[in-house]
């Protein structure tokens, strides 16, 4: 596990912001009608753009830039000539490789009108980020934010993924320590100032239980019910934790995304 100076979190938030502003544009763009190969052709452009690689592509051979996850397609659903329809929910997961730091975050969206329980699951994946957000301070263990998260979702009435977890990142993509949305308080390192890592909830209306297709990358809920994602790159500092993914002025609680996003 690395152990990050102030100026290599400095480094990695600029990747981060790259990331920021590559889904707030893909955000604008989804409509029905929408093929997903659309908006991974314009956020690999716009990163190549800004100075910037796009992490993904052909990270253990991932064959696109972007990846778009819709309804029970939990993450790493690959784009493609499919397109968006009216009352989908869309998983938009995104990382760029910018001045040797990595940088990378997921976000859920509606396409056009959605029902209130997809409405509600998008909500608490984001609700469940900020509540292991709340526990990332020096001295709790990292299981504090497991718990955390764990428990919001199912109070909700939903179940956390256990196939996939939250990871250490900076110079590589994916570092030590590995962060499970689920389990006991208390267990497991120790939280210090200088530890960067994406925190990301994935969450099911259904049943935890996965399924990976045949292009052996879409990860889907066994009972295909409808899956949501939300992540972001996280630094530890002395006064808690610092989102370096969410663009500089932007609201940082999930009262936004109730009041604003969903309008």
């Amino acid at each position: 596990m690395i152990i990050y100076c102030e100026e290599e979190v400095a480094a990695i938030k600029r990747s981060n912001q790259i990331v920021a502003q590559i889904l707030e544009g893909l955000e604008a763009m989804i409509r029905p009608g929408l093929r997903t190969k659309e908006m991974d052709e314009w956020a690999e452009a716009k990163t190549r753009e800004m100075g910037a690689l796009p992490a993904f592509k052909g990270y253990r051979d991932y064959p696109a830039s972007l990846c778009t996850s819709i309804n029970e397609e939990i993450v790493h659903g690959i784009p493609s000539s499919r397109s968006l329809r009216d009352g989908d929910i869309i998983s938009l997961d995104f990382g760029v490789l910018y001045e040797g730091y990595y940088g990378d975050a997921a976000v859920t969206f509606p396409v056009g009108k959605i029902t209130p329980k997809a409405k509600k699951l998008i909500q608490t994946a984001e609700e469940a980020f900020y509540k292991g957000l709340d526990q990332i301070k020096v001295g709790n263990r990292m299981s504090d934010i497991s718990h955390a998260i764990q428990s919001h979702v199912e109070s909700q009435g939903f179940s956390v993924i256990r196939s996939f977890v939250g990871h250490g990142i900076g110079l590589s993509l994916h570092e030590e320590p590995q962060i499970p949305n689920f389990g006991l308080p208390g267990r497991g390192l120790k939280i210090k100032p200088g530890m960067v890592f994406a925190l990301e909830p994935m969450i099911a209306m259904g049943d935890w239980n996965v399924e990976i297709l045949d292009d052996n990358w879409t990860a889907i809920t066994r009972d295909r019910s409808l899956s949501a994602h939300y992540e972001h790159t996280v630094a530890v500092t002395t006064k808690g934790a610092e989102i370096l993914s969410l663009l500089d002025g932007e609201k940082k609680s999930s009262s936004y995304f109730k009041e604003n996003r969903y309008a």
